[in-house]
């Protein structure tokens, strides 16, 4: 097992911790994150674009006219595309992006992707994180202390100030340790993590 300090939000040192060589010391695996991140990518896509064609538009349903002796062209329907209000030809229609991966393919992409940050030398083990008020000032006050400005920070409980003192603060994301997941990991330089939500972690990626 890999041993990483244990650090204060003063960033002093105040103990260790072991990590999991299953969950923090797997192979890094480009391949499998890749079609993780992709995964979740796609299922953010809405697909809602959606246009009307002349047989979903209101009306259409009687002949606007008499077909001769008025001296206008000839109209079957007020749904034709040609009209204005009329149905669109080709338009685009709403669609699922949905991707799916097995259980496994994602813990493997997930163990991956942290095993890597901890190759890297960007992970962080906080004793705690807490703050005395959701004030943003105090938030980019602790994140000094490790001089960085883009950071992945994830507790092992809902922690309302840190919520609110870190949501106006470009390049931060907080979240809980069950939320983790490849893309955010990947998108963030360093990862700051609570003691208590590596045991969390891991227990869910041992099995």
């Amino acid at each position: 097992m890999a041993s990483i300090d244990v650090v204060d939000q003063n960033n002093k040192k105040v103990g260790s911790v072991e990590l999991s060589d299953h969950v923090f010391g797997a192979d890094v695996r480009p391949e499998i994150m890749h079609s993780v991140v992709r995964m979740q990518l796609m299922n953010k896509r809405s697909g809602d674009a959606h246009t009307k064609g002349r047989s979903e538009v209101r009306g259409g349903g009687a002949k606007p006219w008499k077909q001769k002796g008025t001296g206008r062209a000839r109209a079957g329907t007020s749904s034709s595309p040609v009209w204005v209000g009329g149905g669109t030809v080709f338009g685009p229609l709403s669609k699922t992006f949905n991707l799916s991966l097995n259980k496994k393919t994602k813990k493997a992409a997930l163990r991956s992707a942290l095993s890597m940050k901890l190759k890297d030398n960007m992970i962080v083990v906080l004793d705690k994180f807490e703050l005395s008020q959701g004030k943003t000032k105090e938030f980019v006050e602790v994140m000094k202390n490790f001089d960085v400005e883009r950071a992945l920070i994830v507790l092992d409980d809902e922690n309302r100030n840190v919520d609110l003192s870190s949501r106006n603060v470009r390049g931060f994301k907080v979240m809980r340790s069950e939320g983790i997941n490849v893309y955010d990991l990947l998108k963030h330089d360093r990862l700051f993590i609570t003691k208590e939500s590596v045991s969390k972690i891991e227990e869910v990626l041992a099995k």
